[in-house]
């Protein structure tokens, strides 16, 4: 028998990765990873106005780089490559020409920010979040925000719409249609088809755009005319149906073939978002919560409906049919900062040396080395800290906060610092602080009658920090498993590849056969669960009163 092989394509926000799969038993035979470039130069975004965006170029040329390095370094026969499927953050939609361009790409609009990829962490568009919050609960229709948890946020597709066309007219007159990022990469990839019938992401759709089936699709074109003509004309050139990921959109295009390598036959897979796939990679089912942790988190479940039974959770990021496991349903909650709240005080303590070496006062070193070093060793540092009551206290919205209850405007806060408070007790804080908003999630979810019975971590965060896992078993007093793959969002979109190119018959049978297993379990140590009880609920007033003073 003739092994056959998946490629997954995970896009993350500094890079995108691809993992070669055998379709057979999940072996990865070969992986690569490639950095966004013009995203490291920072070009078209402004952090201090909470703007991120990005060409997509960047991605485009990481599909190129990652698939030539697994196709070369694996030595297997291209042509036993059956499937491809794109992951990629969320919300994270891009404007298109009715040739189905992305305006980046044309000349005129060559460098400007609101032509990019609007990246997920993009939070211009609190003041269009808060309109359709507000008009969601009084304009006397159907709440869309219902399976959205009953909040939009300006993470999300139409609210970053709406706050584009109002900054830019000439990019609200070009652009004929939008697509989420992991439905632009599929479609490009494909050949760029006819944009009514291409086959859009139901996890996209139902998390991001208030598409569900108890209304037809997407929001009523009268609700969104409410908001701004140009949103109700939109409707009708977006899309009607939506498909989960184990379908095929279509075969890769003959330029792509020729650009990666490979040939027409491979399936390429409806787009999803990375958080989704990596819940398949880590074999999610029913009542375990799997956590990708990275810059920031998302949490994923999945649900039988009659476990539900017709509910909705209150404060989450939805909750789709199919968006996870065809048949069931998938429930995403998330942190909007998790590493990126210890990355910035990494980078606050670097500023100086930045300085002195833009000044040429420091001899040539490797920043870069040197920055992974000082987490390390402010971890290793923190472990020693005495668990002290008094101890410098954090919150954790220095990029908003997304669940529970999404509200970007917030801000992160630190209490009980003094003149001898030092670098690894306030990094300790923030460590604590990302745990305590993991909590607030775990509690929202059972207070909704959702019990979590299993967390699974995965990503960057799972794999390299173990004083951050234990602290989060700690606080969660829970055991917290860690997938074995060091790619599991990529590993997870293969598996829907080879349910899409007709190796599995389901998504079922692809973990079944592919899944990789868990490498540890953190387990909570009792001696600290009563200390970060106590913590935790000082947490929790903290945090209110920075959310009462929050205008």
């Amino acid at each position: 028998m003739v092994d056959q092989y998946v490629i997954g394509l995970d896009f993350g926000t500094d890079s995108v990765r691809a993992v070669l799969v055998s379709a057979t038993d999940g072996r990865t035979l070969a992986s690569s990873v490639h950095g966004f470039s013009r995203w490291k130069d920072g070009l078209y975004c402004d952090p201090t106005a909470s703007r991120f965006r990005q060409h997509v170029k960047d991605h485009l040329e990481g599909i190129e780089n990652t698939i030539a390095v697994v196709l070369r370094e694996s030595r297997i026969d291209p042509s036993n490559v059956k499937g491809i499927c794109v992951d990629t953050t969320g919300s994270s939609p891009i404007a298109v020409s009715d040739r189905g361009e992305p305006l980046c790409n044309l000349d005129e609009f060559k460098g400007n920010p609101n032509a990019m990829v609007v990246l997920w962490k993009d939070h211009t568009a609190i003041n269009e979040a808060a309109e359709i919050n507000r008009l969601a609960k009084t304009w006397g229709g159907i709440d869309f925000t219902k399976y959205e948890g009953g909040v939009y946020s300006s993470e999300w597709f139409w609210a970053k719409i709406l706050h584009v066309i109002r900054d830019d007219q000439e990019v609200k007159e070009m652009a004929y249609t939008w697509f989420e990022h992991c439905d632009i990469i599929t479609y490009l990839l494909v050949g760029s088809p006819d944009l009514k019938t291409f086959k859009r992401s139901r996890c996209a759709a139902g998390h991001k755009a208030m598409w569900h089936e108890s209304w037809g699709g997407l929001p009523s074109v009268e609700f969104l005319k409410k908001l701004d003509p140009y949103l109700a004309d939109l409707r009708d050139r977006l899309y009607t149906e939506t498909y989960t990921s184990d379908n095929i959109a279509r075969n890769l295009s003959n330029d792509w073939a020729k650009r990666l390598g490979l040939n027409t036959d491979v399936a390429v897979s409806v787009g999803t978002f990375d958080a989704h796939a990596g819940a398949i990679g880590a074999a999610v089912e029913d009542f375990t919560l799997v956590r990708v942790m990275g810059t920031s988190t998302c949490d994923i479940m999945v649900s039988r409906s009659e476990t539900l039974d017709n509910r909705t959770v209150k404060g989450i990021c939805g909750q789709v049919d199919g968006s996870v496991i065809p048949g069931m349903i998938g429930l995403e909650a998330g942190q909007s900062a998790f590493g990126d709240v210890l990355a910035w005080f990494r980078d606050v303590l670097f500023w100086s040396v930045n300085y002195l070496g833009e000044e040429k006062i420091l001899p040539s070193v490797d920043i870069d080395q040197i920055k992974e070093n000082m987490i390390m060793r402010l971890s290793e540092l923190a472990v020693g800290l005495p668990l002290e009551q008094d101890a410098p206290l954090a919150v954790d919205w220095i990029n908003g906060r997304r669940t529970p209850d999404a509200n970007q405007a917030l801000k992160a806060a630190i209490m009980n610092l003094n003149l001898g408070t030092k670098a690894p007790e306030i990094f300790k804080a923030l460590v604590e602080s990302i745990c305590f908003g993991s909590r607030k999630i775990v509690e929202r979810f059972a207070e909704e009658g959702v019990p979590i019975k299993s967390i699974v971590g995965v990503g960057g965060v799972a794999k390299k920090s173990s004083y951050i896992m234990q602290t989060l078993a700690d606080v969660l007093n829970m055991p917290i498993k860690v997938a074995q793959s060091d790619q599991t969002p990529a590993l997870g979109a293969a598996m829907y590849a080879a349910v899409a190119s007709g190796i599995h018959a389901d998504v079922g049978t692809a973990i079944k056969k592919m899944n990789n297993g868990f490498e540890k379990t953190y387990l909570p140590n009792p001696d600290r669960v009563s200390y970060y009880d106590n913590r935790y609920k000082k947490y929790v007033d903290l945090a209110t009163f920075v959310e009462s003073v929050t205008n």
